[in-house]
């Protein structure tokens, strides 16, 4: 059988330019040759390049784009990276790669000896380039724009020196301190003064409150009570210039001396704090940000403001709201193309309209087929947006009790059908014939779907939302602390392992509540309650553990659905590579978080007893004197804690240690590091940008918007004060329980 040929053409000694549409050219340089097939090795390879152009082969980095893109370089760092180089231009004669040097530098550091890599400065355009390596190596998802510092207009890039930064935030500061010099100042409308008004509020320590803040007029006081700083000012006749009218400079707060206070902050002001982050770390993320200017100037901003700065810094043009509905046919495919085994449908209706969306990415498939507990979490989240739009998940966990996102759906509305079909999609992505235990809201009603699509699989109620339920049903029947005890009591009903701890929890409620006590019942405890449920939750009750992953969608501004797609991908292949990055330095057989699960059990598992051997099954007395029955060939334990969270209880842990058994040979496979690192072993190959400058737009209409989101308000109606008439009336109370609603003769307590 022939091998597969790809002649590769290696270039370096040249520049790359990036072009008005945000694509990367090579030019310059030398070229040489080579030919590789499937069973070349990178090692050869990188030693073969280095020695064409002298370069130390551990200072040289290789990267190639991918067919059809020109934006994203990849990385190849191994054999599997040359092998899906092979995949991608298999039907290619040949392919050019780049070979750069000293790229395992910072970026100041490049920035300042890039000759080596680019021959004279660059100006960076509108847009930000990623790459990333294909085996999903670590290092910073960058491309060229690793090597450039984000400038104003065409500002050239010049070297900061070390303390640069420090002087220049100090600077900053210092210059806002005067901003508003007094009465009779003018700005050019009313956005300078506010913008000069926070500038002031921030360098001088304070916070302030609006008393008027219109388009003509604005009236600001300190927000300390009693403290007399005050600022008026208007605009100028008919233009638009404002000027200060009165101003009381006086501080009774202790305004500017002490840096402690969290000044207002508008969103302009914010993305300008941004902008400046951003020239040292083009890269940043937004919660970095976020700390960083916490930890720089006092203040929290707000996570959408810092967003919108870090959208705004990239420079691209926005494409219209509507038209990122009609780009997701593209973005699918190119889904497809970078990330080949991914699962992406789209669903439209008859005109065309926007119905549901379903993307479950190949590494996250592999993932949890390969290391992840058969154990998802559905929930919903509603998307920000003019349109009717929902996200839906599903989330499983790694071995290290972290979130896993497995697959994601976006509908026009939250409803039975869409959630069948969501379900639909996830059973023909998994392929897999392994019952899965589901955890959902219980109404969501996926009952029926989950027994009809996932064959002999578990549908577990989200304890949270059912105690929620609990707290509106019953709210006026008693006190808000007698329901605090009643779901204390709940979950000790949910946790108990065994049917009597339920019965227990059960009759507490009842004393304390009896319509608490029917509701709980007719909710269905075998879908919540350890001691009926027949699947395996490992201890989670809660379906909202997605919502650490996908939280921050709450809290993005109102963007394109294109761009939700392509930044949830970009986070998940974020994960996807920290979580790699982290595991290759453990040293244990099994995950951190169970390692500590484990070494509590053995501090517990000390002062058990195991005075009985009967073959493969043990006594085992505890501290309180409670005897529990381990057989240690089938793992179980009577108190049913090894056979629900996968790893030994105190009780087995000792009767393994008196056998001198190993602990890790009784744990579940997926708490070994070996099945963490396979669940993060594929890479996340990143999404072009989809909202890049658009020299004309497609009159092509292949998805419509939705429906528009309408929020009927109904009007408010004047409430009549209710007035009592005739005798009042006596409440019932009861002489033998002092409770009320009931007399002696109707009290349970006789019963």
């Amino acid at each position: 059988m022939a091998k597969a040929k790809l002649i590769i053409i290696c270039r370096s000694g040249g520049k790359f330019t990036l072009s008005s549409d945000g694509s990367l050219s090579y030019t310059g340089g030398d070229a040489h040759a080579i030919s590789i097939n499937t069973e070349s090795k990178f090692e050869e390879l990188k030693a073969e390049v280095a020695e064409m152009w002298k370069y130390d082969p551990d200072s040289l980095t290789i990267k190639y784009f991918l067919p059809h893109n020109n934006k994203t370089l990849i990385m190849i760092s191994n054999d599997k990276d040359m092998q899906h180089l092979l995949d991608f231009h298999g039907n290619s004669a040949t392919v050019d790669v780049y070979v750069l040097t000293n790229e395992n530098q910072t970026s100041d550091q490049l920035t300042m000896s890039h000759s080596r890599v680019v021959d004279e400065p660059v100006t960076p355009s509108a847009s930000f380039t990623y790459a990333a390596s294909v085996s999903g190596d670590t290092e910073q998802l960058d491309s060229l724009a690793s090597l450039f510092r984000y400038v104003d207009n065409t500002n050239n890039l010049t070297p900061d020196a070390p303390n640069d930064k420090d002087n220049r935030l100090k600077k900053l500061v210092k210059s806002w301190e005067n901003c508003l010099t007094g009465v009779e100042q003018r700005f050019n409308n009313v956005h300078d003064f506010r913008s000069a008004l926070n500038k002031f509020s921030i360098a001088h320590g304070f916070e302030y409150t609006f008393k008027t803040n219109k388009a003509r007029y604005v009236i600001a006081n300190c927000k300390a009570e009693g403290c007399p700083w005050s600022i008026h000012a208007a605009s100028l006749s008919t233009t638009k210039l404002f000027l200060i009218k009165k101003m009381n400079e006086t501080h009774t707060c202790g305004a500017g001396k002490s840096s402690s206070r969290h000044p207002k902050v508008s969103s302009k002001l914010v993305k300008f704090l941004v902008k400046e982050k951003l020239q040292d770390a083009p890269h940043a993320k937004p919660r970095e940000i976020i700390d960083e200017i916490h930890q720089d100037y006092g203040f929290k901003a707000r996570y959408s403001h810092v967003w919108r700065g870090v959208e705004s810094a990239k420079e691209k043009p926005q494409v219209p709201y509507e038209e990122g509905y009609n780009q997701l046919p593209s973005l699918i495919k190119q889904i497809m193309e970078n990330n080949p085994g991914s699962v992406a449908t789209l669903v439209t209706r008859e005109d065309l309209s926007f119905h549901c969306l379903f993307v479950s990415l190949q590494a996250s498939l592999h993932g949890f087929k390969n290391g992840c507990r058969p154990l998802l979490f559905l929930d919903t989240m509603t998307i920000k947006s003019k349109y009717h739009s929902e996200l839906l998940t599903a989330t499983a966990l790694d071995g290290n009790e972290g979130i896993f996102p497995v697959a994601f759906a976006v509908v026009d509305v939250v409803n039975d059908d869409n959630w069948h079909w969501f379900l639909v999609q996830l059973k023909s992505a998994l392929s897999m014939f392994q019952p899965v235990t589901f955890v959902a809201d219980r109404q969501i009603r996926l009952e029926k779907p989950i027994s009809m699509i996932f064959k002999n699989s578990h549908h577990g109620y989200c304890l949270r939302r059912l105690a929620d339920g609990l707290k509106r049903d019953l709210n006026g029947s008693c006190t808000e602390e007698v329901l605090e005890v009643v779901v204390a009591h709940f979950f000790d009903a949910a946790r108990a392992t065994a049917l009597v701890g339920f019965r227990k929890s059960i009759e507490n409620i009842r004393n304390i509540l009896p319509e608490a006590c029917e509701w709980i019942l007719q909710s269905g405890p075998e879908h919540w309650a350890n001691a009926f449920f027949q699947g395996a939750r490992y201890g989670y009750f809660s379906s909202d553990v997605a919502e650490t992953f996908y939280g921050w969608v709450t809290e993005l501004p109102v963007i394109s659905i294109a761009k939700l797609i392509e930044t949830i991908c970009y986070k998940m292949m974020e994960l996807m590579n920290i979580q790699r990055s982290d595991s290759s330095q453990w040293l244990t057989k099994l995950t951190p978080a169970v390692e500590l699960k484990l070494e509590q059990q053995i501090r517990e598992a000390n002062i058990c007893q195991v005075p009985v051997s009967l073959g493969s099954t043990f006594e085992v007395c505890d501290s309180l004197g409670a005897v529990n029955m381990v057989n240690i060939d089938l793992w179980e334990c009577s108190c049913r804690e090894w056979q629900l969270k996968g790893f030994p209880c105190c009780h087995a842990i000792a009767v393994l240690q008196q056998s001198e058994r190993r602990l890790y040979d009784y744990c579940s496979e997926y708490f070994t590091v070996n099945a963490f690192r396979s669940t993060y072993s594929n890479s996340i190959n990143p999404v072009a940008t989809v909202d890049m400058a658009v020299q004309k737009k497609s009159y092509t209409i292949e998805v419509r918007p939705p429906a528009l989101y309408h929020i009927s308000v109904r009007p408010k109606k004047r409430q009549k004060k209710y007035i009592h008439k005739g005798p009042f009336k006596r409440p019932l109370h009861c002489s033998k329980c002092q409770g009320a609603g009931h007399n002696r003769q109707t009290c349970h307590m006789l019963s």
